[in-house]
């Protein structure tokens, strides 16, 4: 499996900048509530110096939303909806071990991170404007067709993974108690992004190793070096990441 941002998308926002991380071997059963605590007790440090909406890495989501003509306190990127959660009700929602540490750390580092159950992806995936005839799967179970043009992730049997890019995440791909292969992407536009979403993709590893065990691969994807591939391949991939620390 190929995951890539189209070159359309790349050209429009140059200060893209992504984290991959595939992994096997994932259970609900998990402990990681003391791993998930830490990366909170880090979000709610940032959100004592101020509310979410003057963070860099916000702000420049806000920007991307405005040029794709979308109000941007209406469609909120799932980092700023996360931290927004937390600002307001002092706690997030538990779902699963790893959905829970992986918005954990998406609040800690104010970036968006998604985790797609790689079963439930068909082929590559691809992060590109919409065509209006894939086929998007909501939690209620409704089937959408997003807006020609609009951002989504999109696999080889033309099935939308998100809708409006970062800001709502498809049913079909959401890991569940089965899920034992998962994507984990995180995506920043904010300037000088590439050192946060290095360590971000660290502490992943990280905790995928120390949490289940997981064999994992990981990789930071930029124009330089824009696919991630799995099994790795050894041509345009991005680069490898080592385990770290925020």
């Amino acid at each position: 499996m190929q995951f890539e941002h189209s070159p359309r998308l790349r050209d429009a926002y140059p200060d893209l900048v992504a984290g991959v991380v595939q992994a096997a071997g994932i259970t609900a059963t998990a402990d990681v509530a003391a791993r998930t605590a830490a990366h909170l007790a880090e979000a709610r440090r940032r959100l004592a110096g101020g509310a979410e909406s003057g963070f860099p890495e916000i702000q420049a989501w806000r920007r991307a939303y405005a040029a794709m003509g979308l109000r941007p306190t209406k469609y909120r990127c799932a980092a700023e909806a996360l931290l927004r959660r937390l600002r307001l009700d002092g706690e997030l929602p538990r779902v699963h071990p790893l959905v829970d540490l992986c918005n954990a750390i998406s609040a800690a580092y104010a970036i968006p991170v998604a985790a797609l159950d790689l079963d439930r992806v068909d082929g590559d995936l691809v992060v590109r404007p919409a065509h209006g005839d894939e086929a998007y799967l909501s939690f209620a179970g409704d089937t959408e067709h997003p807006e020609p043009g609009e951002v989504t992730f999109v696999d080889s049997a033309g099935r939308a993974h998100a809708r409006r890019w970062t800001n709502r995440q498809s049913g079909w791909s959401a890991v569940r108690a089965g899920t034992s292969s998962v994507l984990i992407v995180a995506e920043a536009l904010h300037a000088g992004g590439g050192p946060a979403v290095t360590r971000l993709v660290a502490d992943l590893v990280t905790e995928l190793t120390e949490g289940w065990s997981a064999p994992t691969a990981a990789a930071v994807l930029t124009a330089a070096a824009p696919r991630f591939r799995t099994p790795a391949a050894d041509d345009d991939r991005g680069q490898a990441v080592s385990p770290g620390s925020r």
